[in-house]
Order: C-alpha cells, then structure tokens, then sequence
C-alpha cells in the first residue's frame, strides 16, 4: 500500500506510515505545543510511545483521561488540560470516545460555559463565537469513523444521556488514517468496531433521506466491509484488511451526514442504560431491526446483498449478516450480554428520544421499539 491524499470532507493522508507525517504538518502550520488527547488504555500502552516519538521538534502534551462513553466532565478535564499546557493545537489520538473529545476539548478550553451547553438540542444553546484551535485525527480503530465527522457525541454525566455537538468547526482540519495502528487490535475490538462500520453504511444507505453521493459511499462502504471484515479478524497483520476496514469505518461516517436509522436509536440506548460498547450493542441489534424493515425497501436490501456478494437476494442478508456476527465471534443475545428485560421499558424510552429512528426505513412506534428489544433478548 502506498499513501495516498484526499479532501472529503476534510483532508485526509491515508495509508502506512501516515502517522510519521503528523509533526511535520503542525510545524508546517507554526504550531508547536500540541495536547494529545487519548483514552486511558491507550495511554498506558506502547503505541502512543511510539507516536510520540516520531513528534520530534514538538513540545508535546498528553491528556489521557477518556475512558467508557465520552463524558462531557471528560471534555471539561481535557481543557483544564490544553490550558494548563498552554497548547497550541489538539491531536486525537483513539477510537471514537477519545475523537470525540479530542473534537471539542478546544471549544470547551477556548469558550465559556459547559460543553452540554454547545449540544445542538440544549434549550439554551451556545454559539461557537471564536475561532478553535487547530485539531487533527488520527483513529486507532476502524468502527466510528469519527474522525471525518462533524459532530461529538458527548454523555451527561448525571442521566448518561448523548448529546451531540454539531458544527463543521470542530471538523479536523487533517487527518492521518494509519492502518499500522489498528495492528494491535485484539479480534472482539476489531469485530465489534468492524460491524459498526457496516452498520454505519448500511443504516445511511436504507435512510429514506435524499443524497445520492452518501448512498454511492454508502454502498463501497460496505462491500469493503463485507470482504475484509473476516480477514482482519482472523489475520490480524493483513494489512490491507486493516486498511480496508478504516477506509469503509470513515465511509460510513461520510455517508451518515444522509442520517442513520433504529439501529442506532437501539444502540444509543443499550450505551445509555446499559454501558454496552457501541459497535458490540450495533451488532446485537442489526439483524432484528433489519429483518423488520426489509418489507419496506427490499429493492435497498437486493443491492445491498448485490455488492456484499450474498447469494439469494435481499431476503438472504440478513441472514449473511448473522453469519458474518458468528464467523467474527459475536454471539448471543441482549440477555446474555447483560440486559435484563426489565431494562427494556427505559431502553425504550431513550431510543423514542434519540433522533436516528426518524430516518428508519420504516416508522418506529414505541411499541414497536419494545418488540424489537424483546426480540434481540
């Protein structure tokens, strides 16, 4: 593989390596004083060693206080941090929960107020009324795609509800897409982030929404997804499966601008009540949630298994996708991932609220959302 470039959205050096090429685009920009920020595991662990020491004429910072879902008391200690150091800049160095920090870490250090209040459904939102410091992506897991997003999904602390700040301010101005970082994946991280990949291809893709250039990144999403997803987590030093899958994780982001559907609302609320990781509570859902919505498009499901490579049709792809779940590791059910049905009536709730379900292929009731958990259980 070699590095290649790209603008969409943002600009984006792709490929082995890439992280080598971080310093030089700072000290290109005259900044010097970059904060890391990064979830606690990593910064505990020799790959961030390693990229620290390819930042050769920086004065580098590292905040590595993100663990779990992203709180926002994590964003507001990731800005005490950036002031403390007197940074220039931000580096998000993770998966989704550190990106999604590292995104807003400079609104929050730079801005009055708590990061809630920059949430876009805040009754009292703020507006983002200066410019924010220079912050570039690298993702060390290819599942959210968060790097290429334009939003952060942040929890509240008290009710672990999500709340999401939007802006194309907070878009990272680069970013560095580095297959030799997920090397190190263990096999249930790379199946579980894997199959968020997918589902975030597939979900904006059957989103009823208008946009034909998400449903063509959509569709390539996926078919990467579907022939690499497997290799990656029965080879896990192929690195053209782990660029593979990097490439459909930040496709998938891409194509969402179209909007997702009640997988999602599903997943948000299992990570709400239950703390279920986000690619893990996808996978547990997808297959139930689709089942149910292929009446309502299966000329979206026939291209779907068309560009997967699934024999039988639009009716076989879901049945492709329980055994894809199998072959990677991901098995049972809800219940035997610890959701108890009592859960479901407040797992029901929160999904109603989340705002994904409103471009399900299919209009979702909350009696509707209650079946569909019972079903997963």
């Amino acid at each position: 593989m070699s590095l290649s470039g790209f603008s969409f959205p943002t600009a984006i050096q792709f490929g082995p390596g890439a992280r080598k090429e971080v310093a030089r685009h700072l000290l290109d920009q005259g900044l010097q004083r970059p904060l890391i920020v990064t979830d606690r595991a990593l910064g505990a662990l020799p790959v961030l060693a390693e990229f620290k020491g390819h930042l050769q004429g920086l004065d580098v910072g590292v905040f590595s206080g993100v663990f779990g879902n992203p709180t926002a008391s994590q964003v507001m200690a990731g800005a005490a941090a950036y002031q403390a150091h007197r940074a220039d800049c931000v580096i998000g160095f993770g998966g989704g929960a550190a990106l999604d920090v590292a995104k807003v870490v400079g609104l929050a250090a730079t801005h009055e107020g708590d990061i809630i209040e920059y949430a876009w459904d805040h009754p009292h939102v703020r507006p983002i009324t200066q410019a924010l410091p220079y912050f570039v992506a690298l993702p060390t897991t290819a599942g959210t795609g968060s790097e290429v997003g334009r939003s952060s999904v942040i929890s509240e602390d008290r009710t672990h509800l999500k709340r999401v700040v939007f802006s194309p301010l907070i878009l990272a101005r680069k970013v560095f897409a580095d297959p030799e970082l997920t090397l190190g994946l263990p096999p249930h991280v790379t199946a579980a982030t894997g199959m968020d990949a997918l589902t975030h291809n597939i979900e904006s893709y059957l989103s009823p929404a208008y946009h034909p250039l998400c449903d063509g990144i959509a569709l390539e999403g996926a078919r990467i997804a579907a022939r690499s997803l497997l290799k990656a987590v029965e080879e896990p030093g192929d690195i053209v499966a782990r660029g593979d899958m990097m490439m459909s994780s930040m496709m998938g982001a891409i194509a969402f601008q179209k909007d997702l559907g009640a997988v999602h609302s599903c997943a948000h609320a299992l990570g709400a009540v239950c703390d279920l990781h986000h690619g893990l509570a996808n996978a547990l859902m997808i297959d139930s949630v689709l089942e149910w919505n292929h009446e309502m498009v299966p000329e979206k499901f026939d291209e779907l298994a068309h560009v997967c490579k699934v024999a039988g049709g639009g009716r076989a792809f879901v049945g492709w996708l329980r055994e894809l779940k199998q072959s990677i590791g991901i098995t049972g059910t809800l219940g035997s991932h610890g959701v108890k049905r009592e859960q479901i009536p407040q797992l029901v709730d929160i999904a109603v609220k989340d705002i994904c379900h409103q471009t399900n292929p299919r209009p979702v009731t909350a009696a509707d959302f209650e079946r569909l958990f019972a079903a997963a259980m």
